[in-house]
Order: C-alpha cells, then sequence, then structure tokens
C-alpha cells in the first residue's frame, strides 16, 4: 500500500463541503488539490501538509511535524505530519484547514511555472 486508505478518507471528511476538491496520484500517494492548488496528500502513514514558508517554521513546532523530505532536500513550506499528530478528528482538521487557508491564499498554481 503506497498511502493509508483510511487516513486519505479522513481527508475527504475534513475536505467535504469546500468546492474544487480533486483528487491526483502523484510520488506514490495521493494528493488533493483545492481549486487546482496542492493542499495535501497523503503519503505511507503521514499527512502531507503545503502551508507554505511563512507558516511552515510555526507548524514544525507541533509535536509529530517535520520538513517534508521527499527527494534528500527538504521541500520549502511543506510538511509532513506522523499518523500520532493526526490522530484525532480535531487534530485532523487543524492540519487540513492550515493547508486549505494556504491554498485559498496562495496565488501559485502547483505545477505550473511562470516563464
Amino acid at each position: 500500500m503506497a498511502y493509508d486508505e483510511k487516513l486519505a478518507a479522513r481527508v475527504r471528511g475534513a475536505l467535504a463541503g469546500r468546492g474544487g476538491v480533486e483528487e491526483k496520484k502523484m510520488f506514490g500517494g495521493l494528493t488533493f488539490m483545492l481549486r487546482g492548488k496542492m493542499c495535501c496528500g497523503v503519503l505511507k502513514g503521514d499527512l502531507v501538509l503545503r502551508v507554505g514558508p511563512d507558516r511552515a517554521a510555526g507548524a514544525l513546532k507541533s509535536p509529530h511535524a517535520r520538513p517534508f523530505d521527499f527527494t534528500g532536500r527538504p521541500m520549502k513550506g511543506i510538511i509532513a505530519v506522523a499518523p500520532a499528530g493526526c490522530r484525532t478528528a480535531a487534530a485532523l482538521r487543524k492540519w487540513v484547514g492550515l493547508a486549505a487557508d494556504f491554498a485559498r491564499t496562495s496565488t501559485r498554481i502547483s505545477g505550473r511555472r511562470k516563464a
């Protein structure tokens, strides 16, 4: 199993009611897009969140959160939360809400580079 399907179902529930949610399989996991912008995802058992560079430092102070390092270099503005950090519904909603807020206010569309 490339990603925790139960966690993915919980993320779907946390994003329910928000318009423009789309799912894409990426990097061996599942990514949730919000109005065309990467919001969050599930990779193995971890919750992956795009929170932006400004919010990442504060988010990383939380227990069970760490920089998202998929390639050997941490990705700016993206964090991973271990299963223990999103075990409760309230914790999951908090994390997904943080990523959704960033996706809503972000101007760059994930995957597109400006020429």
